[in-house]
């Protein structure tokens, strides 16, 4: 089948073309992102492969449709930035890649919670200019915490059984509780009481109407003074101005970020010879106690790996006429 790839890297290049050693497709990789400019590119292929930062609007479904698209490979797990209900309407089927390594962002949501804690980046920096001082650089113990999850899906489940093994009693909202992992002592309790009792919150809950700014004013008000607040979920989960206007007023402790609400057109791209125009982030990065990776917690070989099987298995199954395990649909 032919594929035109889209938001394409060096590391899409590498981990698709092994995989295509086997499914044998014919595919078009692409750098620019899937927009409305953009999608006249698609014309002659029967798919296009989506990243998280494409956008498939009512316009460019239709457009996609008109040049022959039949099938939305998404190359990740969300699809919020697909309009469903266009898809629906020009005929274009949507598949993704709904788990490809939760271990992968749940590790690296560690790894920001660590780094901000003990400061490890800064030391870094220091000790490379001959500073060896320790002012500055304290952090607390993790044991004995309150971490709060909120979503305690795939990602979100990985999440707290690495946080119980540091010792910190978890804190669980979702509204489809684990068992398990209310089994091993994860305590269930309504988003307030989550923000109120928590040392860390951490966000791993889909994008919907729901969720959207889900942290905001009223929410970090709520949360403790001095609090550690990590997003490695989507963007606008969070109200970026509100955390700022928190962080200013010292009463956000920490806040790392994977995620970005405005990270469309910055992240995946070297600025660093460039003015970033974007005040927002620009602002963000100006805090000691703010930590920002561009989209990384999945960027690991056995992720990858995942993630090109799956997408070409979609697309194999979509071509034979097999059912679709991964497809997303309206409602679903």
């Amino acid at each position: 089948m032919k594929i035109a790839f889209f938001s394409t890297r060096s590391y899409d290049r590498e981990y698709f073309d092994r995989e295509n050693a086997r499914a044998k497709h014919h595919i078009w990789y692409v750098e620019a992102p899937l927009q409305e400019e953009t999608a006249s590119l698609a014309q002659g292929y029967a798919a296009v492969c989506l990243f998280v930062n494409d956008r498939v609007t009512a316009a460019v479904a239709e457009r996609l449709a008109t040049v022959g698209v039949r099938l939305l490979a998404l190359r990740c797990a969300g699809y919020n930035h697909v309009d469903l209900a266009a898809a629906e309407r020009w005929g274009l089927t949507v598949v993704r890649v709904p788990a490809y390594s939760p271990h992968a962002v749940a590790e690296h949501t560690v790894a920001l919670i660590l780094t901000l804690n003990r400061k490890t980046h800064r030391a870094y920096n220091r000790v490379r200019e001959g500073n060896f001082a320790l002012e500055n650089l304290m952090g607390f113990d993790l044991y004995g915490k309150a971490v709060g999850v909120v979503g305690t899906g795939k990602i979100g489940k990985v999440f707290a059984q690495i946080m119980m093994g540091f010792g910190c009693r978890v804190l669980g909202y979702d509204p489809f509780p684990d068992a398990e992992l209310a089994a091993a002592g994860a305590e269930y309790v309504p988003l307030d009481d989550l923000l109120q009792r928590s040392d860390i919150v951490s966000l791993h809950c889909p994008l919907t109407e729901a969720t959207y700014h889900l942290i905001n004013a009223d929410s970090l008000d709520l949360m403790r003074p001095g609090a550690m607040l990590i997003n490695t979920g989507r963007g606008a989960l969070i109200d970026t101005k509100a955390v700022v206007q928190a962080l200013k007023s010292g009463h956000l402790g920490y806040l790392g970020l994977d995620v970005y609400e405005q990270e469309e057109g910055l992240f995946f791209h070297d600025f660093s010879n460039e003015i970033i125009q974007d005040d927002l982030i620009a602002r963000l990065m100006t805090f000691p106690n703010v930590l920002i990776t561009s989209h990384q917690a999945f960027f690991t070989h056995e992720a990858m790996t995942e993630i090109a099987r799956t997408t070409l298995h979609n697309v194999t199954a979509f071509e034979q006429g097999l059912p679709l395990e991964n497809a997303v649909r309206r409602g679903g």
